[in-house]
């Protein structure tokens, strides 16, 4: 496993809680844990060479992978494929829950990629037991593994139902276009011009722009708005009020905010929320 340590503003950034000694094996092929992070902490990015999950029980999480940020809440969990380098910030107090997952547990295309996935009401409360078990501890007793056993298989089956769920925000490789992307991410609700990002990151918006065509597929505006559209739901699955949505996204008021989300997807926040 590899660290790279991670600071953004005045965040507070941590390693990884010994994932080594999570270690999965084919006796033991699902590990789980539980971690609390504060407003504004950060998890290094790093890589291990087991499959990972993460759910927030409470609060809401950012995943960051090489390609793609994941705005995730409580109701949705990422996938984070063996060896692929990953983060985590918080948008605001998590209860983490993690599970490390042996390989060949869950084989296929579609498990080699990072991605959202739905938690059902049945896989909340397994990752909730497993991760809730004193770990790392002594070898459990024949009765207890056997049981272990059980609830990781269960938690497999119910994975491989699980819907996926199209929430992954694409991020760039290059330096300049990355740190644009990354400042707009952490101040979701700045209105500043296009022209005026492109300074603070030291190039042009030409360059931007063509960087954005070709590493993305999509602009500026469009970007933002995807952006925007995945730190809404997270507000959303939390219950908030649609004047706080429309007041945390920068937007004067909620009709100004509901005729955005109309215009970018063709129906009000209300229908766009329940289906998505």
């Amino acid at each position: 496993m590899a660290s790279t340590p991670r600071r953004i503003g005045p965040r507070t950034s941590h390693p990884p809680a010994n994932p080594a000694q999570f270690q999965p094996t084919p006796e033991r092929p699902l590990r789980g844990k539980a971690r609390v992070l504060d407003h504004h902490e950060d998890i290094y990015p790093h890589h291990h060479d087991w499959g990972q999950l993460v759910l927030s029980v409470s609060g809401a999480v950012r995943v960051n992978t090489e390609h793609h940020t994941f705005i995730v809440p409580p109701s949705r969990a990422v996938w984070i494929p063996p060896n692929v380098t990953h983060a985590v910030t918080t948008i605001e107090k998590a209860h983490l829950r993690t599970l490390y997952l042996h390989h060949g547990q869950l084989d296929g295309e579609a498990w080699q990629r990072d991605r959202v996935l739905e938690v059902s009401g049945l896989l909340r409360a397994l990752i909730l037991e497993l991760s809730a078990l004193p770990d790392p501890a002594p070898d459990p007793e024949p009765e207890e593994a056997a049981r272990q056993l059980d609830i990781s298989r269960l938690i497999v089956r119910e994975l491989q139902r699980a819907r996926p769920l199209s929430l992954g925000i694409a991020l760039p490789r290059d330096a300049r276009l990355r740190k644009l992307c990354e400042a707009m991410l952490e101040s979701p609700s700045r209105q500043d011009s296009f022209e005026a990002w492109a300074a603070e990151v030291g190039a042009s918006p030409r360059t931007l722009s063509r960087l954005f065509r070709e590493e993305l597929g999509t602009s500026f505006a469009q970007w933002r708005s995807q952006m925007l559209l995945a730190h809404a739901l997270t507000l959303a699955a939390r219950r908030r009020p649609m004047s706080h949505i429309a007041s945390e996204l920068g937007y004067n008021s909620a009709s100004a905010f509901s005729a955005w989300v109309t215009r970018t997807v063709g129906m009000p926040p209300s229908k766009f929320f329940a289906e998505a």
